[in-house]
């Protein structure tokens, strides 16, 4: 088990670094301090074959030029905003435009696009770096002074604990998520529909055609969007339903069965001819399942020079229900200066 550290470039006259965890088992992560990132997950198949099963760039420019998200922190609000606006307390907010008519993942300069600092590493047989972030009052016109920190951590059974912290000094709205782009059989082995996934959701939420939540919770019986008992991706994604046209795929928030636990509690699996499986455990009562259905950027290819194509990855961002701030029926996303935010999501790997 150990961390090793080595310079992945400048930004700002800034020196951003990459973080290797490895553990025991030939598993490694790889992490940057340039929107707390990860940059690769590396995991052996039933053969012990190790392959990097998340999208992403060999160089730190395309991180910082591209628009994909890939494998970032997002924040401070992850997903959508209704046109950009919502009140609190009164006050109207209004939120910069970067997703057809709405804010998406923080508007214009999110958490993505930060250099994080490195609060401690701590090089055991539990590998983990603390980044923390400062997102002063009004930056992206969001309130609030809020310190956030995320803790990467990796164990020997192959499980990557994501924990997110933050507290504020004055109420605002939050919703932390990671847009890792997953594909077990390697991000460069094709599409995604024949990963098979089960989710612990027996709701969804419908979109507009701006993907926007048009406030129903819906039950996933009878639609695409059943996912109970495992599935391929692929299997229902070409029926005609309209949220799926709406999405060019699935791009929807799945809500998890029971009520929110303070322990993560496993809530996804993707199992692979590989025989790689990634297990999903989190206490956020959510998940927005996306297919990456606009993976389409030519400009900036995956590593190896790997094109960027529509369903080539996947990602299970966990969180609360997007537009949740316009929405009663939703999950609360204010964050009183009493308080204290605080999830955490688990992404373990294995062969089988």
């Amino acid at each position: 088990m150990s961390i090793t550290k080595e310079l992945f470039g400048k930004y700002l006259d800034q020196d951003i670094y990459k973080y290797t965890l490895q553990n025991t088992n030939g598993m490694s992560v790889v992490l940057s301090n340039f929107g707390a990132t990860i940059l690769s997950i590396n995991v052996p198949d039933k053969n012990g074959e190790v392959a990097d099963v998340i999208g992403g760039y060999d160089d730190l420019q395309s991180y910082i030029e591209a628009d994909g998200y890939q494998g970032a922190i997002i924040g401070r609000v992850g997903n959508r905003i209704c046109k950009g606006k919502f009140t609190l307390d009164g006050v109207d907010y209004s939120m910069y435009i970067n997703n057809g008519p709405n804010h998406l993942h923080g508007g214009k300069e999110g958490f993505d696009k930060k250099i994080w600092q490195i609060l401690s590493t701590n090089d055991s047989d539990e590998p983990s770096i603390k980044f923390f972030l400062l997102s002063k009052d009004g930056e992206e016109n969001y309130p609030g002074n809020l310190s956030v920190t995320v803790t990467y951590t990796l164990n020997n059974e192959g499980a990557l604990s994501i924990r997110y912290e933050a507290t504020t000094d004055k109420r605002t709205i939050i919703n932390l998520t990671n847009h890792t782009y997953f594909n077990l059989g390697g991000y460069n082995s094709g599409k995604i529909f024949d990963h098979v996934l089960w989710l612990d959701a027996d709701t969804y939420l419908p979109t507009d055609d701006t993907l926007i939540p048009t406030g129903e919770i819906r039950s996933v019986e009878g639609t695409p969007f059943d996912f109970r008992l495992p599935k391929t991706i692929g299997r229902d994604f070409n029926t005609h339903n309209q949220d799926l046209i709406f999405a060019g795929g699935y791009d929807h928030c799945f809500n998890f069965v029971g009520d929110e636990t303070v322990m993560p509690k496993l809530r996804a699996k993707v199992v692979h001819n590989s025989g790689r499986v990634m297990e999903m455990y989190t206490n956020q009562p959510c998940v927005q399942f996306y297919s990456g259905n606009f993976l389409t950027n030519e400009k900036y290819p995956f590593k190896n020079q790997c094109s960027q194509n529509k369903q080539m990855a996947f990602c299970l961002e966990t969180q609360h229900m997007p537009d949740s701030i316009n929405h009663d029926n939703f999950t609360n996303v204010i964050l009183n200066p009493e308080e204290k935010y605080d999830y955490t999501t688990i992404y373990k790997f294995y062969a089988e």
